[in-house]
């Protein structure tokens, strides 16, 4: 049975690179939709606009242009460039006969050529955070965002507004109701999860908005233990004119499976 995340992303082909979706409510931040749910369905348009199912997503970027409201929605896919491995494609998603969201992708079929030997260099706290197992999960963030109660918070660093001096967090996250498999919008869903970096430093809460998102999809659909926490890592790149831009991974044990650079403005 799919996962309350995979049926607020399901798309319904239309037909000419159109998509019909429908975002449910329970799932906002702030104004809209949060993030990941609007940036995973648009993922799934695009992946359905690739009939090639060899092809997977290796990169997703994309701007969230204004809040979505739950509701039907129309997603319009264009194909940029299909070469002998890799397509390029861009998608718009319209609510009410505005463009609020869109994002490109680029999907290929594995590389069949011979690299040196690498391994991920993995962080210090990424190598000595404890088993998931060993960690209480959050019952619910305080005062958090209604979309957080469809996820599992795990923390190892620190929590929100609690005044600290480094703006980072990190810690295990997974969706409560469990994904068929880790694909890529439950990736993207999952990088979103997590609130920002800068309410680690901060002592109140402080109302901001994602506006841009670029993430790099190093995991293959399927090769992730969908029902296993995935560890959370970020950190505050930079900071200047009410913009901060955060640079965040998900880890499956030493294994690095996705990183995202996310902009973030500072409303108020």
């Amino acid at each position: 049975m799919a996962s309350a995340f995979e049926q607020a992303t399901a798309v319904t082909s239309l037909g000419d690179g159109r998509f019909a979706a429908d975002i449910p409510d329970l799932w906002q931040q702030g104004r809209g939709a949060y993030g990941g749910l609007v940036l995973g369905t648009l993922l799934r348009a695009l992946e359905g606009a690739e009939g090639d199912r060899a092809r997977i997503t290796r990169s997703l970027s994309g701007e969230l242009c204004g809040p979505v409201q739950p509701g039907p929605v129309e997603i319009s896919t264009t194909t940029l460039r299909r070469g002998n491995n890799l397509t390029n494609l861009d998608a718009h998603l319209i609510q009410n006969g505005e463009v609020l969201a869109r994002a490109s992708a680029v999907l290929s079929t594995p590389r069949s050529v011979t690299t040196a030997a690498y391994a991920d260099p993995v962080p210090a706290h990424v190598a000595a955070a404890p088993d998931w197992r060993e960690l209480p999960a959050l019952p619910s963030l305080p005062g958090g965002p209604v979309f957080t109660r469809h996820l599992e918070y795990r923390p190892t660093g620190p929590l929100p507004f609690t005044g600290g001096d480094v703006p980072e967090v990190h810690g295990y996250v997974r969706m409560r109701s469990t994904p068929t498999r880790l694909d890529g919008p439950a990736l993207i869903g999952l990088l979103d999860a997590w609130w920002p970096a800068l309410f680690s430093v901060e002592s109140t809460p402080r109302m901001m908005a994602t506006v841009c998102f670029t993430a790099q999809l190093l995991a293959p659909p399927g090769a992730l233990d969908p029902q296993a926490p995935l560890f959370h890592t970020a950190r505050i790149a930079g900071l200047r004119d009410g913009f901060f831009v955060e640079l965040r991974e998900l880890w499956s044990g030493d294994r690095l499976v996705a990183m995202n650079q996310q902009t973030f403005a500072v409303l108020k």
